[in-house]
């Protein structure tokens, strides 16, 4: 399952920043970032117990490619016009300035720790960045984890 923040502010998270967070929740995760030039890039968070790590991938939308993406984003919003967020959640697609993405493993023990981490980290991104976030299957929501249109 996929988790996706799309973060409307330029202002940059460090992963230490996000690390500390996750601690201080009670989530013990052993974090490995990678980076450039411009910041990091990917992550993975590792949970005790074993299992895959939640993977995350960050893109600039100044510096990546994320165009089409975006625009596929916001063409999907478009047609959930049952929803009255789906024209704002648009703008705020087509405005994004970071783009995280996470990848859920599906290979875990602790199913209920692993739903914790990825809700943990995708409010904590949106929050910081002015963002909303994308969960595949359930929906849109603002950083507050307030359910803004529901997928079908």
């Amino acid at each position: 399952m996929w988790y996706r923040v799309f973060g409307a502010a330029a202002t940059d998270v460090p992963p230490s920043m996000l690390a500390t967070h996750l601690h201080a929740v009670g989530l013990p995760v052993v974090p490995h970032f990678k980076g450039d030039d411009l910041g990091w890039t990917s992550g993975q968070l590792v949970l005790p117990g074993g299992g895959s790590p939640v993977g995350i991938d960050h893109y600039l939308t100044d510096e990546d490619d994320l165009r089409d993406s975006l625009n596929a984003f916001a063409a999907e919003l478009e047609t959930m016009d049952y929803s009255p967020n789906n024209t704002r959640l648009m703008t705020h697609v087509i405005s994004t300035k970071h783009l995280f993405a996470l990848r859920r493993p599906l290979d875990h023990a602790d199913e209920i720790t692993l739903d914790k981490l990825c809700q943990e980290v995708v409010r904590f991104l949106a929050a910081r960045t002015d963002g909303i976030y994308q969960i595949d299957g359930q929906g849109w929501f603002a950083a507050d984890g307030t359910l803004l249109v529901q997928e079908h």
